[in-house]
C-alpha cells in the first residue's frame, strides 16, 4: 500500500505480483483481486434482486419500469391474495346478494392508515438515514487517522526507519480492517474467514480468530449458505417462512466470538501510545487528533449498533400491519358501488399497490446494513476507505520546497502565468501590488466588466502585464 511511486520500476529483477500488488489498488500491469467487488454480473437473479446496489451501474429504463430495487417483487403474492379476495367478494355482491358498505370507511379509515404508514416510512428512513451518516463519521475518521499516522508521525534513522515505515503501513491496514470488521459485524457475520478481511487481521490475536480456527465446520457452513432454490425464490418474494434468521451464526458458536472492531481499535490505541512514547508524535495537537479520531471510531461502533438493535417497537410494527390489511380487506366492499361491481377487482389491486408498497418499503430500510438492494452499499465504503488509506500512503511526507519553489507553482494564477522563481525576483512590493489587482480583476470578472483601465492604462492585457514586469 505504501512506498515510492516508481520504486517498483527501479528494481533490476521484476517483481512477483504478489509482493508488489496492493489488495487494493495494483501497479500498472499486475491484476490484484479486488475483495469489495460483486462477484456476480447484472444478468445473475441473485445480483438483480440481491444487494446492496451496486452505485457505480447506471440503468437509462424510465424510474417507474425499474425492477432493480423495486418492492414490487415482494408484493406480488400480497396482491394475487388480494385480487384472489376482491374477485371472491364481487362474485357474492354480483351473483348472490349484495354486499357493499358505504364508502365513508374509505375516508375514516384512510386517516388512520396514512398516520401509520406515515410514521412506518418516516422512521424507517430515518433509520437509514442515521446510518449513512455513521459511515459518511467512519470515512472521515478513517481519513484523518491515516493522516496523523502516515504524515505526522516521524520515522527514525536507519534500520528502525524501515520498521517504522512497515509499522505505519500496518495501522493503515488495521484502520481498512475496522471497517471491514464493523461490516461483518453488522451482518451477523462473527468469524475472519471473509475474502475482505482475513488477510488484514490474520496477524492478530482475537477472540473472532481463535473461533474461526476452532469451529471450522461452522465456518464452512456460514460461507456455504445454500438455500435451495425454493427458499431463495421464497426470500425473493417476501415469504417471512423462507426468510434465514440472519443471527443463526451467533447462535451456533460454541466459544466467545469476542468484538473484532473493538479489538482492532485497542491495537490501534496501542500503536498510538508507542508512538507516543517513542517521540514519533512530539506535537501534543497530533497526539490528540490521533486518540480523538480513535474515539469517533468507537463512536460509530456503538451508534451503528444502536441502529440496528433498536427497530421500530413490535408493538407499532404489528399494529400498523394490522390496520393496513384492514383496511385493504375492506377495500372492495367499499368500492363495490362506486365502481360499479367488477372495476372493484383492479381498483382494489390498485389501491392495494399503493397502500402495501409503502408499508413494505418502510420494512426494507429498516435495517441499512443488510442485503437488500435498497440498504446502504457498505462494500462501497469499505474500498473507499482502502483506495484512501493507498492514496495517503502513496507519498513520503514533503518538504515544503519540493512542491512551493517549483516553476510549475503559479502562485497569482489566473492573474499570471508566472511560477514562483519569476515572482521571487520582483520583490516584495510588487507581489503584493499583484495580490490587491488579483482581487479587482476577480471582481471584475466576476461583474462582467471588461472596461476597467489596468495599472498602464490598458484594457484587456493584464496577464501580459504582469508577466512582463
Amino acid at each position: 500500500m505504501g512506498g515510492k511511486p516508481g520504486a517498483i520500476n527501479n528494481n533490476s529483477q521484476a517483481a512477483a505480483p504478489e509482493d508488489i500488488a496492493s489488495p487494493f489498488q495494483s501497479p500498472r500491469g499486475v491484476q490484484a483481486p479486488n475483495p469489495f467487488s460483486r462477484k456476480n454480473t447484472s444478468l445473475d437473479l441473485d445480483d438483480y434482486f440481491a444487494g446492496p446496489r451496486d452505485m457505480q451501474k447506471h440503468s437509462k429504463w424510465p424510474i417507474f419500469m425499474q425492477l432493480h430495487g423495486s418492492i414490487l417483487p415482494k408484493i406480488i403474492l400480497p396482491l394475487l391474495a388480494v385480487g384472489a379476495w376482491a374477485t371472491a367478494v364481487t362474485l357474492i355482491h354480483m351473483k348472490v346478494s349484495p354486499i357493499n358498505i358505504s364508502s365513508i370507511l374509505l375516508t375514516v379509515l384512510g386517516f388512520v392508515v396514512g398516520l401509520g404508514l406515515s410514521f412506518r416510512s418516516s422512521t424507517a428512513y430515518e433509520r437509514y438515514a442515521e446510518g449513512r451518516r455513521y459511515f459518511a463519521q467512519l470515512i472521515l475518521a478513517s481519513q484523518n487517522l491515516g493522516r496523523v499516522y502516515w504524515v505526522h508521525a516521524t520515522e527514525r534513522q536507519g534500520e528502525q526507519g524501515q520498521k517504522d515505515l512497515l509499522a505505519k503501513l500496518t495501522a493503515l491496514n488495521l484502520i481498512v480492517a475496522f471497517g471491514v470488521a464493523l461490516k461483518h459485524k453488522l451482518r451477523f457475520e462473527p468469524y475472519t474467514c471473509y475474502d475482505d478481511v482475513q488477510h488484514l487481521v490474520a496477524h492478530l490475536d482475537t477472540f473472532a480468530k481463535a473461533a474461526t480456527v476452532d469451529e471450522p465446520d461452522k465456518v464452512h457452513k456460514t460461507l456455504n449458505r445454500n438455500p435451495g432454490f425454493f427458499k431463495s425464490v421464497g426470500e425473493y418474494l417476501g415469504v417471512s417462512f423462507a426468510e434465514s434468521n440472519p443471527r443463526k451464526a451467533l447462535k451456533r458458536a460454541e466459544r466467545p466470538l469476542g468484538n473484532l472492531p473493538l479489538e482492532i481499535l485497542s491495537y490501534l490505541a496501542a500503536f498510538t501510545d508507542e508512538l507516543v512514547a517513542n517521540g514519533q508524535l512530539p506535537v501534543s495537537m497530533h497526539q490528540t487528533m490521533a486518540y480523538n479520531n480513535i474515539m469517533t471510531l468507537n463512536d460509530v461502533l456503538t451508534g451503528t449498533d444502536r441502529v440496528l438493535s433498536t427497530p421500530l417497537p413490535i408493538a407499532y410494527s404489528i399494529a400498523i400491519a394490522q390496520i393496513t390489511w384492514v383496511y385493504v380487506i375492506l377495500l372492495p366492499f367499499q368500492l363495490l358501488e362506486p365502481l360499479k361491481g367488477w372495476i372493484a377487482i383492479p381498483g382494489t389491486v390498485a389501491a392495494a399497490y399503493i397502500i402495501l408498497g409503502i408499508l413494505f418499503i418502510g420494512r426494507e430500510i429498516e435495517n441499512p446494513f443488510g442485503r437488500d438492494v435498497n440498504d446502504l452499499p457498505l462494500e462501497t465504503f469499505c474500498a473507499q476507505i482502502a483506495a484512501d488509506m493507498d492514496v495517503i500512503a502513496s507519498r513520503p511526507k514533503r518538504r515544503n520546497a519540493e512542491w512551493i519553489e517549483s516553476t510549475e507553482n503559479r502562485v497569482l494564477w489566473p492573474l499570471s502565468q508566472a511560477g514562483w522563481h519569476t515572482w521571487m525576483d520582483r520583490g516584495e512590493e510588487r507581489i503584493r501590488e499583484a495580490v490587491v489587482h488579483k482581487v479587482e480583476a476577480t471582481f471584475d470578472g466576476l461583474k462582467g466588466v471588461h472596461d476597467r483601465a489596468h495599472p498602464d492604462g490598458k484594457v484587456g492585457e493584464h496577464k501580459t502585464t504582469w508577466d512582463h514586469v
